[in-house]
């Protein structure tokens, strides 16, 4: 796609609640294009609609934003060339065009109640008719309208669309898609309070910022011819289009609450990584060439293209998240995952352990998690006062491995214990290993009889970490009383 002027994309959010998951996937493809096309990726805070507003919603997009790496060049922190970047510090601005649009006739002032409104829609209904406005307002004489306004009557400002013809949309994404004009309502650009509608702060936004590429979802498809004929009207240059499919739960449906988390920020607070994150959010709706899943951002920089983005909705796979995240887990330097895990790494109050068990923990569970979280579930019975506390509820036919019986558990257990005690410290797992897998083919035993309550005796669970990793964990005295634990 050849680029022939200054590439300037936007997000713009409305501080309505919670940054959705899908905000921060649009954000990352217009930070994505901006950043190949040596552009600058501007953040604007749409907040016209006032009713709807949430307190710390603003706050909770720039930590969205910030957490994910996807921080503007421009926007209400960082300022800029064309701000303000928060709508209601504009209105001069909609209020000047609006009047510009109905001096020249391509708005009117409509002076319609709510009540007719209300009346007019169940008519069409009835009639099995679209609900849209008539047009009853735009025969109102311009001198008689401008009176009714100078003295005070309420009312606000239409687009006046025309009534026959199409207009045609070239899409990044969808290629050429036709409207045609006669289905369309005449919008209402400015309520009668002064504050604009989000047809017509987006188009004088998007102008008067250089926008010069408009990536946002596809639900906002049928805006643009309404937004087409706004450009026509003030006589500017539209942006390039580009609609993004939607985001899709396991059941295909548009992602929202019932499928799960869908707040951006959770997925921090379950644990997730950023830059797993990233990875997995570029793969929904596209893919390079070749079945490689784990990119960097430099990788996907250098591959990724806009116009190839499916068309259909892109499929939130959960499990694919998780796979990917603990394949980036995997990837960090012990010391690093150490680091990443403190503040979901719940340390019982009293036990001390030094940097060098830690580092040793985390090696050992590593391959296990999914998610940085699961670091408790999956080392927390190494404290005493853990296993200690599961131990009163344990349910003791996990000791017994596949065609076992409790007998040979116990006998398994008398002798491993036995074998254990005569082991000098310090041990490696390595070692441990080689000596214990010699020492039970000598005594004539099975290593699945032998190992499999073993570790269930040292961990409490039906799966964990590897037998030998644990015993060097836990060292001698400790692995022999929880062994002992089940003998006497």
């Amino acid at each position: 796609m050849a680029i022939t002027k200054t590439v300037r994309v936007r997000l713009a959010p409305s501080p309505t609640g919670e940054v959705h998951i899908g905000t921060i996937w649009m954000a990352q493809f217009n930070w994505l294009f901006a950043r190949q096309h040596d552009g600058a990726f501007v953040l604007r805070i749409e907040d016209t609609d006032q009713n709807r507003l949430v307190p710390g919603s603003v706050e909770h997009i720039y930590e969205a934003l910030d957490w994910y790496e996807l921080q503007p060049d421009e926007g209400p922190l960082q300022g800029g060339p064309y701000g303000p970047y928060i709508q209601s510090q504009r209105l001069d601005f909609y209020r000047q065009y609006a009047y510009q649009l109905v001096e020249q006739g391509s708005g009117y002032y409509c002076f319609c109640t709510s009540e007719r409104l209300a009346e007019l829609r169940q008519m069409q209904t009835a009639a099995k008719q679209a609900p849209r406005y008539d047009k009853k307002c735009v025969a109102i004489p311009p001198e008689q309208s401008r009176a009714r306004v100078a003295a005070g009557e309420p009312a606000v400002v239409r687009l006046n669309i025309p009534v026959h013809g199409t207009i045609v949309h070239h899409d990044l994404v969808r290629g050429n898609v036709t409207f045609a004009l006669d289905v369309l309502d005449d919008s209402v650009l400015m309520k009668s309070d002064g504050w604009p509608t989000y047809h017509l702060a987006v188009v004088v936004d998007d102008h008067l910022m250089n926008i010069s590429h408009v990536i946002r979802a596809e639900e906002w498809l049928p805006s643009v011819p309404k937004h087409l004929l706004l450009y026509r009207a003030f006589g500017w240059d539209a942006p390039i289009f580009a609609h993004l499919p939607l985001i899709l739960g396991s059941d295909r449906q548009k992602l929202s609450k019932r499928h799960g988390a869908t707040s951006a920020l959770t997925f921090r607070d379950e644990g997730f990584l950023s830059e797993a994150m990233q990875n997995f959010l570029v793969l929904m709706g596209w893919h390079p060439k070749g079945n490689e899943e784990i990119l960097s951002r430099q990788q996907v920089l250098k591959q990724f293209r806009l116009e190839q983005i499916n068309q259909a909705g892109a499929f939130f796979d959960r499990a694919k998240l998780e796979w990917i995240n603990g394949a980036y887990i995997r990837s960090l330097e012990p010391a690093s995952l150490v680091e990443r895990l403190a503040p979901w790494w719940h340390i019982p109050s009293g036990a001390s352990v030094s940097a060098e068990w830690k580092l040793r923990a985390v090696k050992a569970v590593r391959e296990r998690m999914k998610k940085l979280t699961d670091v408790n579930e999956l080392i927390n019975f190494a404290f005493p006062a853990v296993w200690d506390q599961e131990f009163s509820l344990f349910n003791r036919q996990l000791l017994i491995p596949p065609k076992g019986s409790e007998r040979a558990v116990k006998d398994n257990l008398a002798w491993t214990a036995k074998w254990l005690a005569g082991q000098s410290e310090p041990w490696s797992a390595g070692e441990l290993k080689k000596q214990m897998i010699s020492a039970i083919a000598a005594a004539g035993r099975l290593n699945a009889e032998a190992l499999w309550p073993l570790r269930v005796a040292l961990t409490l669970r039906a799966a964990s970490p590897d037998v030998f990793d644990m015993l060097e964990l836990l060292g001698k005295t400790e692995s022999l009383r929880r062994v002992r634990s089940f003998v006497s």
